[in-house]
Formats: C-alpha cells, sequence, structure tokens
C-alpha cells in the first residue's frame, strides 16, 4: 500500500497534487510520502513484536536526512555500508550505538571514525578486515562489536546482479569455515563477537530462500555456543521484496517474514536484526517527469521524457519494471497503444520501458513512475551534466523540498583549471 492516489482526476502525494508540486520545483523530480514510510518501518517493527529486535533500515536504499530523520524518530536504527552513510546517519541524530556497519571494504578511516563516535557492531565480511578492525580498536583502547557475516551458499532467485548469498558471490565467509574464523575472531585483541550475519539478496519475492538460509543460521548459532562463544544477536539482513507491478502476484507481506523469523530462529533467544531498506522506501517514492515529445518511428511511437536513465538507473541496470502513469487520470476506457518510453541521454540503453501500453499524453504532460523511492535518487548522477533531481518530501497536505535541484553555475564550479591552463 502506498498513498499516491487519483483524487478528483490528479494523482496525489498523500494530500498534495502532483501537479503542484511540479509546478513549484520543476520536472523531473522524485516525491516521499511520510505516511508510507511510516507505515511500512511499523510493519516490520510490528511483526517482530513478542521479541527483542531492532529494525535497521538499509539507508542505500534512499538516504536524504529527511528520509532518516523520519525513521529515526519512529526508533529505526540504521545499516550503513560507507563512512559517508555513517555521517548522514549521525547527521540524522541516529545514535551510534543505533547504526550498524556493513559492507566488504570498510578502510581504515572509517573504522575509527564509527570506533570513535560509536557503534552497533560491524558486520566483518573476511578475515583481513577483522584484522584491521582488532588492530585499530587496540590503537584506541576500545573493544569493537563484530558480528561475522557468513556465506550460506542460498540461492535468493532474484536477479544475478543483487543476489548475495551464493557461494560466487564476494560477501561473507563460507558457512563451512565459520567455526575455525569464529575461533580466530576470539583470539584477536580488540574484538569482542556478539552474534552471527548473514544477507542473501534483495528484491525476494518467495520466503523459502530466507528459510533455507535462516534454519542454518539456527544450527550455526547451537555449534558456536557449543564452541564457547556468546552469540547473543542474529542479523539477519534485509532484501524482502516489493510490488513493481500492479498485478495480483504480490511478494510476501512482513507479517509473514516475522512470523518465519520467529520460527526458526525464535527459540535461541537472541536479538534479532533486520535491514529493510526497499520495502520501507521503493512504494514510498515517485518519479515525477514531463513529456517533451511524441515521436513516430519505423514502427515504433516513442514516448520522450524529461527524465533519463542518469535521474532513474534502474531499467538501464538491472532491465527493472516500473509503472508509468499520467498524472492526470486517464478517462475510464481510455485508448491504449504501445510505445517506448526513453529520456534524452544520448544511449540506446535510456529507455525506460519497450512497448508499453500507455493512454494518450502529450508534450508538457505529467507522468509518474511508481515504486521510485528505493534506489532512485542515491544511484542517480549528473551524466550529460544534468543537474541532479530535487527531492521533496510530503506531509498531509504539506510539501518540502530536501534536496535542490543544483544550477548549472554550481555544478560548473566543481571543476577546478590546472595552474598551466
Amino acid at each position: 500500500m502506498d498513498h499516491f492516489l487519483y483524487k478528483s482526476g490528479a494523482l496525489h502525494a498523500e494530500d498534495v497534487p502532483l501537479a503542484e508540486i511540479a509546478a513549484t520545483v520543476g520536472t523531473p523530480f522524485y516525491v516521499y510520502s511520510t505516511a508510507t514510510l511510516t507505515r511500512h518501518f511499523q510493519l516490520f517493527d510490528d511483526a517482530l513484536d513478542g521479541m527483542p529486535h531492532l529494525v535497521c533500515y538499509a539507508m542505500k536504499a534512499a538516504s536524504n536526512q529527511a528520509i532518516l530523520k523520519t525513521l529515526a524518530d519512529l526508533g529505526a536504527g540504521m545499516d550503513v555500508v560507507s563512512g559517508g552513510e555513517y555521517a548522514r546517519a549521525r547527521a540524522a541524530g541516529v545514535p551510534g550505538d543505533r547504526i550498524v556497519f556493513s559492507g566488504v571494504g570498510k578502510t581504515k578511516e572509517e573504522i575509527h571514525t564509527a570506533l570513535s563516535e560509536g557503534i552497533r557492531q560491524f558486520n566483518v565480511e573476511s578475515e583481513p578486515e577483522m584484522a584491521v578492525i582488532s588492530q585499530v580498536a587496540s590503537s584506541l583502547g576500545v573493544v569493537a562489536p563484530i558480528t561475522i557475516r557468513i556465506n550460506p551458499d542460498v540461492d535468493a532467485k532474484t536477479h544475478a546482479k543483487i543476489a548475495t548469498g551464493k557461494s560466487e558471490n564476494k560477501f561473507g565467509i563460507p558457512i563451512a569455515r565459520a567455526r575455525e574464523v569464529y575461533a580466530h575472531a576470539a583470539s584477536l585483541p580488540g574484538l569482542k563477537v556478539v552474534g552471527i550475519d548473514v544477507h542473501i539478496g534483495s528484491q525476494l519475492t518467495d520466503l523459502m530462500p530466507f528459510e533455507l538460509a535462516y534454519n542454518k543460521v539456527a544450527d550455526l548459532t547451537e555449534q558456536l555456543r557449543a564452541d564457547g562463544h556468546e552469540i547473543s544477536r542474529l542479523d539477519l539482513g534485509g532484501g524482502l521484496g516489493i510490488p513493481y507491478t500492479r498485478s495480483n502476484e504480490a511478494p510476501p507481506l512482513p507479517v509473514d517474514y516475522g512470523a518465519l523469523i520467529k520460527r526458526t530462529v525464535g527459540h535461541l533467544g537472541c536479538e534479532i536484526e533486520i535491514e529493510p531498506g526497499r520495502l520501507i522506501a521503493g512504494n514510498a517514492g515517485l518519479l515525477v517527469s514531463r513529456v517533451i515529445y511524441n515521436k513516430s518511428g519505423e514502427g515504433r511511437e516513442f514516448l520522450i521524457l524529461d527524465a533519463a536513465m542518469n535521474d532513474l538507473l534502474r531499467p538501464a541496470m538491472y532491465d527493472a519494471y516500473h509503472d508509468i502513469v499520467p498524472v492526470v487520470e486517464p478517462e475510464a476506457g481510455a485508448e491504449m497503444s504501445d510505445v517506448d518510453i526513453v529520456g534524452p541521454v544520448c544511449e540506446s540503453g535510456d529507455t525506460f520501458a519497450k512497448q508499453r501500453p500507455m493512454p494518450p499524453v502529450f508534450p508538457g504532460d505529467l507522468v509518474a513512475f511508481r515504486s521510485a523511492g528505493a534506489y532512485g535518487a542515491v544511484m542517480a548522477s549528473e551524466y550529460n551534466t544534468r543537474a541532479l533531481v530535487p527531492e521533496v518530501m510530503v506531509h498531509g497536505d504539506q510539501f518540502a523540498v530536501i534536496r535542490a535541484r543544483p544550477t548549472f553555475d554550481e555544478i560548473i564550479k566543481r571543476d577546478t583549471l590546472p595552474e598551466w591552463l
């Protein structure tokens, strides 16, 4: 469910007409619904009711300060994967003891910062990383809480570029070596093992891969405890998918995911951490664009928009599908025609949809990309010297620009000419 609905024939974000935002900030722009973000976080929090837990929002999905503060005020922790994301989380007022640091390539500088300012835990991905964390922690005279990410060799049945739990993926330590690696961690100064971490991929639409992975985690927990390790936390990752289409085949609900967690690992008495990102932010955001041209090609019709692949990369990178709808509600029974929906960037990859049935839309009309809140603005670039898309947040009948569109002067002034020029 989201809060982007047609009212009196016009698409709204909560109680704000999208056309009103477009008139104020121009197009294209991203818009987020506070009510949708809140509802989706609470679904996960409620799903784990009755067991100690922390919902750590995976902020790589959408990391604007307004989104982070909205979720942090609800009690969310944050899952970060870089020093920049850590700084964003802290700037949003998230205390260090609610920040989990993931990622395969943490640097000494990032580790030093997190240990100095506060961290809930590092999710360790390799033995070399473990050694560096131990070294930095010892130099600071502190103890670094860690989990070790195990790779359970479970096929998440998702896109190859977002699968993370198979043996050939770069993430984690093979589960067959887990006891050996945990023993090594226990021998290093400056480290305290607090639990196990697992994350098998993104946009999962079936609970079975989760069940396979979590059963392996439960067995490993028993083995590690028998070896003398204190396993008090299980970080079970994120990855639950969202419905990118309006079909009847919806992914599992958070309540079903929560029931699975309770069934597979609830008997272990561990604090549970989960790291949802896409399901919290995805359907909470739209990308709104304006039609520039209708173009007729050889046996094809093109709809050319002012949004491009640099604004929303997912279709070009993942062959991802987004519903694209007119902001003015089409008349009942409006004739549909197949069009290729494209942007103005000089690449054939700048294509959002091919042969997509659309009602009539014309130059100047607004269209909205649904389910664009996750991995939209955060992956945007200034390719072709196109300004980064502004971001807007809606709260009831109010809206605010939460990231402004830079001017061309601001973009160009970031360049510095060398003295010989």
